[in-house]
């Protein structure tokens, strides 16, 4: 991956070790060390790799970050943060130094990414940050009562600063998360001139003229309706158009009692949206969404301009699953201690995102970002022999993006995760990269094979 040229940590075959795990996994799309590694003595490498104390989670993010940091000069970028669980209860007889998680019983870590998107071209542009913990320790009783730094809910207001200091060439960053980032804390402390917030609200908070906020949301006079095609999820809905109403109001949002800054404002002033779902079929959850935002929503127009960016955190969910049994199978790994394992995590973070960023390179609006962003030099020879054999004989299965763009690059390994090549065939996510990007290895491979050994 021609963007690893970027060196971390001080010592330079920690530095190659690194890299060379780090491509290994992106391109193999894989987590076991027996297959990552060319032979019994790169196994040992890894391993020793994810053992050794000089390795920090901290420097790897680094490192991910100055990349995304680079391609984010002028833009308005979405930090669109999320945490999950990596549960490993099924191997618990062979795992040390892990955490408990979600349930309180289970075995396991959190990861906590924040991922760059281009709010209006939708490229993702890579990882600002990413923390991974083991939770080893009960709430204590004063819980509540403690500084928001002292509890494990401060991850949102430091991912969302990470966001701040590393995005700070872009013309707008909006951090954007799910209703367990609705911290008071964070609308005090997060939002500026270059830095807003959206956030989908958990608390129906008191509001400053004695009211409280989802039923002052819910009297508000509906302002638009519009459809919203929603794709099936097994087992939680099916796919339907759905018959959306939304409403929106400013809103001044007081301190709650649980506020442990003391130099919190004793009132905020946001917008709020009211997106709900109309006349939703017998048995199925209608979709609602109460976001809250610093951006100024006094318009439809606004007020459905920033419904389109919370639509995009979807993209945070696809990370998880490309990271997870779906995609790279990081709970699978036979990994035993719990420090290598957040390694591991990391790693595996940066590989997935890799992935997304080939799978929205084609969703883009345009396709200016170059293939260098991911690919190597050799690895864009490989994509450029494969087009002949790829593209059919009509208009509709020609490649149809920039020679050296990424987008080519996302529908040529599409194409080998086995996807039609048709507009129709709408199986180009994550787990058709996943696959495409297995394939496209090993041809690399034959081709450095055939090209440095059977030509001598």
């Amino acid at each position: 991956m021609a963007d690893m040229e970027i060196g971390y940590f001080g010592d330079e075959r920690l530095r190659k070790g690194g890299e060379l795990i780090m491509q290994r996994i992106a391109e193999r799309q894989e987590v076991c060390l027996r297959k990552l590694g060319d032979g019994r003595a790169e196994q040992v490498k890894f391993r020793r790799f994810l053992s050794n104390e000089a390795v920090t989670v901290e420097e790897m993010v680094a490192h991910r970050a100055l990349l995304a940091a680079a391609a984010a000069g002028g833009r308005h970028v979405l930090a669109i943060q999320d945490t999950s669980e990596l549960n490993y209860e099924a191997q618990r007889g062979r795992k040390r130094r892990l955490g408990t998680v979600g349930n309180g019983t289970d075995i396991g870590l959190f990861v906590h990414p924040v991922l760059a998107v281009d709010a209006v071209s939708e490229e993702c542009l890579g990882l600002v940050d990413a923390q991974v913990w083991r939770r080893t320790k009960r709430k204590a009783a004063n819980y509540k009562r403690q500084p928001i730094e002292q509890k494990e809910s401060y991850r949102w207001v430091k991912g969302a600063n990470q966001a701040k200091a590393v995005l700070v060439e872009a013309s707008t960053v909006t951090v954007m998360d799910d209703r367990e980032g609705d911290i008071y804390e964070k609308w005090a402390r997060l939002p500026d001139q270059h830095t807003h917030l959206l956030t989908r609200a958990s608390r129906d908070r008191s509001l400053a003229n004695g009211g409280r906020l989802f039923p002052t949301l819910a009297g508000c006079a509906e302002a638009h309706r519009y459809q919203l095609d929603l794709p099936a999820r097994p087992g939680k809905r099916s796919a339907r158009q759905a018959c959306m109403a939304v409403r929106f109001a400013p809103v001044r949002i007081c301190r709650p009692g649980s506020c442990s800054d003391p130099n919190a404002p004793e009132e905020i002033e946001l917008f709020a949206i009211d997106v709900r779902e109309l006349d939703a079929p017998a048995g199925e959850e209608p979709i609602h969404w109460r976001l809250l935002t610093t951006h100024m929503v006094e318009s439809v127009a606004q007020a459905l301009t920033v419904i389109g960016w919370y639509r995009l955190r979807w993209h945070i969910e696809q990370l998880f699953r490309t990271l997870k049994r779906q995609g790279l199978g990081i709970e699978q790994s036979v990994i035993e201690d719990g420090v290598a394992l957040e390694k591991l995590a990391i790693i595996a973070l940066i590989g997935a995102t890799i992935t997304m960023q080939l799978v929205l390179a084609r969703a883009a609006s345009s396709d200016d970002t170059p293939a260098t962003r991911v690919f190597d030099a050799n690895q864009i020879d490989v994509l450029h022999a494969l087009q002949t054999k790829l593209q059919g004989g009509t208009l509709e299965q020609q490649n149809p993006y920039r020679p050296q763009s990424l987008a080519c690059a996302g529908w040529t390994i599409a194409r080998l995760g086995g996807w039609t090549g048709y507009a129709s065939d709408r199986s180009t996510g994550p787990i058709t990269m996943r696959d495409g990007l297995q394939r496209f290895n090993a041809i690399v491979d034959g081709y450095d094979l055939a090209r440095n050994v059977c030509s001598s």
